[in-house]
């Protein structure tokens, strides 16, 4: 997962790429949770314009409360 600061308070996940053969396994999810783990514990707030990264926090209403 690629991601990149945009300013004090909060980052933007711009890229979420698992190796093709380790695909379906659940990793792309493991690296978002461990994004939203770390905006949690720095209490950051996150943009996701990834669109893999964007479908999980529409589909996750738990990590409503740090997204920018």
């Amino acid at each position: 997962m690629s991601y990149i600061f945009a300013g004090d308070a909060k980052f933007i996940i711009e890229h979420t790429e698992v190796h093709p053969s380790h695909e379906g396994q659940g990793l792309g999810r493991k690296l978002v949770q461990a994004g939203v783990d770390f905006a949690r514990e720095k209490e950051l707030k996150i943009i996701p314009l990834c669109t893999y990264a964007k479908s999980i926090f529409d589909k996750t209403p738990a990590y409503n409360d740090i997204l920018f």
